[in-house]
């Protein structure tokens, strides 16, 4: 089996990606992030989820995103609640600096070390919040940089980036994993959860969410605070 590195958020579309992964012949190697973030709890989700779902291994970088700030996810600034998410223009403040861009950069130096050509991520550019950085110009832009930018590609490596979400509904991309066998109760996506864990049911990622379950005909299998 191949290799290959896969972003794991413990959110339900990182959880697909990760059964995707699996399912077309990869030994997946899940990589999480404990950046500052204020929704921590999704590493927890993310342990559950490597565990149900077979990675080979699983492990959390630890890096400090708070010492930038610039985002409600990780500086003193109030994520938003009740937006209209899909007819919104703007780039919220939920956005991360960078984010995805820091995230991969650590994929592919895992993928130096394992001899791996691979990587997963669950990056959507049809029902998400607008974020630039899960769009398909940019996984095309960062497969070319990985090319010159590592030892591995300078050597004649072809590092290929899977973002099988990119083009999927939400209600498509829980099908999917229902299909995969994932166990949504597993997964956190709330990006503002209350003192008891519980997933606010206000933010942007808590309704895509809810209405990406309500799309696809199905109960979401999480408790809400709120929805």
């Amino acid at each position: 089996m191949k290799r290959a590195v896969v972003l794991l958020s413990g959110g339900l579309d990182s959880a697909t990606t990760l059964a995707i992964c699996r399912r077309d012949g990869f030994e997946p190697h899940a990589l999480s992030f404990d950046y500052g973030q204020r929704h921590h709890l999704e590493l927890q989700a993310a342990r559950r989820v490597a565990a149900s779902l077979g990675a080979n291994e699983h492990r959390i970088a630890l890096i400090d995103l708070r010492i930038f700030g610039g985002s409600a996810l990780t500086d003193e600034i109030a994520v938003p609640k009740n937006r209209d998410v899909k007819s919104a223009n703007e780039i919220p403040i939920t956005y991360v600096p960078a984010r995805n861009t820091i995230f991969l950069s650590y994929a592919l130096a895992w993928c130096e070390v394992l001899g791996a050509a691979d990587m997963f991520i669950g990056a959507n550019a049809i029902d998400y919040s607008g974020y630039p950085d899960c769009r398909p110009e940019f996984i095309s832009a960062f497969e070319r940089l990985a090319g010159v930018a590592t030892k591995a590609g300078v050597a004649g490596t072809r590092f290929r980036i899977h973002a099988p979400l990119i083009s999927m509904s939400k209600a498509d991309i829980i099908r999917k994993g229902v299909e995969l066998g994932v166990d949504f109760s597993l997964t956190h996506s709330c990006y503002d959860p209350n003192s008891g864990g519980l997933a606010c049911g206000q933010c942007d990622s808590c309704r895509l969410r809810l209405d990406g379950f309500r799309a696809a005909g199905m109960e979401d299998p999480i408790t809400y605070a709120r929805t």
